[in-house]
């Protein structure tokens, strides 16, 4: 094998797929990228044996091959060498050598026959939607998501499709995420699948928000495939139920609180820095035109806030988790939100105000 390219080229590709290669691993081989020589490109792919990317990198191949080279020592490489670099690897003495200019480098390998692959993927649905839909709808969910929760089905991302509509919904027990978004798909009954957590992680930097484009799902029993331009990624599925995430919308919340969001923001990150490290409660006191905002961490150290609200209704204190407000904060996009609340002892509901395409719920707390 031996290619030669652009350093900008490789390194593209290279940060396109490394995120997929863990620091730890189980096997060596997964802490390497398969580099496949072929015609007038080299095709790099990374996997963790759940999850695997594909990408491609025009370059000039003097000899076919593959072979499997350590990732990071290649992308920190790249990296290193100046931005007009031109990268010559090849196959000497049984190690990968790597040149450019005067750098010389040589890296371990492993045989390119040996690499594993996620079993054979047939294709059930193939669907097409937006791609700046799909990275929407993903990142205003995938903070919700459980980090490695028992409950299995939690570590990911429920995608829901029917004919009219996608809906992403994740949820870690204590607050949900939901946004969905009217969309024309080929579908004759409704499809459901739980993406896991590092497949969204990953497919949310990989979407481009700004995008034109249209981009294909391929849906099989237990993957998802998504083709995106000079790129396939191909991820397992979690094989579990999701919860009946609809009976935990609340919808007798009668108590509405309206809010500038950027200023609630701003209040609850400075309430923030002396709420308790470890449960990060925060205690709201809605009275007529005002929410007072109260924390206190363990060393008794205290913050309180006060905004103008729209509420005009029965007083009410409740406590929330703060960084479970924030995140929410984080992924709207409207000057102003709602609150809707029933009780000190009911989840809040919240929502930008006037747009009903995307709800969070957060169960209180008891400070």
């Amino acid at each position: 094998m031996q290619f030669s390219t652009q350093r900008a080229d490789l390194l593209s590709a290279l940060h396109s797929v490394i995120g997929v290669v863990e620091r730890k691993q189980t096997m060596p081989i997964l802490s390497c990228l398969l580099i496949d020589a072929r015609g007038d490109h080299v095709v790099i792919t990374a996997t963790d044996l759940e999850l695997e990317l594909i990408t491609y990198c025009s370059a000039a191949v003097g000899a076919e091959g593959s072979c499997a080279i350590p990732a990071r020592k290649l992308f920190d490489i790249c990296r290193g060498l100046a931005d007009d670099a031109e990268i010559n690897i090849d196959i000497h003495e049984g190690r990968a050598r790597v040149r450019s200019g005067r750098a010389r480098f040589m890296l371990s390998l492993m045989p390119g026959e040996d690499w594993p692959r996620i079993e054979d993927f047939e294709s059930e649905r193939r669907l097409e939607i937006a791609e700046a839909t799909l990275e929407r709808l993903f990142r205003k969910t995938e903070f919700a998501m459980a980090q490695q929760d028992v409950r299995y089905y939690l570590n990911g991302l429920l995608l829901s499709m029917r004919s009219d509509r996608v809906r992403c919904v994740a949820t870690d027990g204590h607050r949900l995420a939901l946004s969905e978004a009217a969309v024309e798909l080929a579908l004759d009954e409704p499809v459901e699948a739980i993406v896991p957590r590092k497949a969204i992680m990953e497919l949310v930097k990989l979407l481009e928000s700004g995008s034109e484009s249209t981009i294909a799902l391929q849906l099989s029993r237990n993957h998802l495939r998504i083709e995106l331009p000079g790129l396939k990624f191909t991820t397992k599925l979690i094989d579990g139920r999701f919860p009946d995430y609809e009976r935990v919308i609340p919808e007798n919340n009668d108590k509405r609180m309206t809010a500038n969001r950027e200023q609630l923001r701003h209040a609850l990150s400075r309430a923030a820095i002396l709420s308790n490290e470890k449960f990060g409660g925060v205690r709201l006191s809605l009275t007529d035109g005002h929410v007072t905002i109260q924390s206190q961490n363990v060393d008794k150290e205290e913050a309180e806030d006060e905004l103008s609200v729209d509420y005009h209704d029965t007083p009410i204190v409740i406590g929330f988790n703060v960084h479970y407000l924030l995140d929410a904060l984080a992924v709207m996009s409207a000057d102003e939100l709602t609150l809707d609340l029933s009780g000190e002892n009911s989840s809040g509901l919240l929502q930008e105000k006037d747009r009903e395409d995307s709800r969070f719920v957060v169960m209180p707390m008891r400070l």
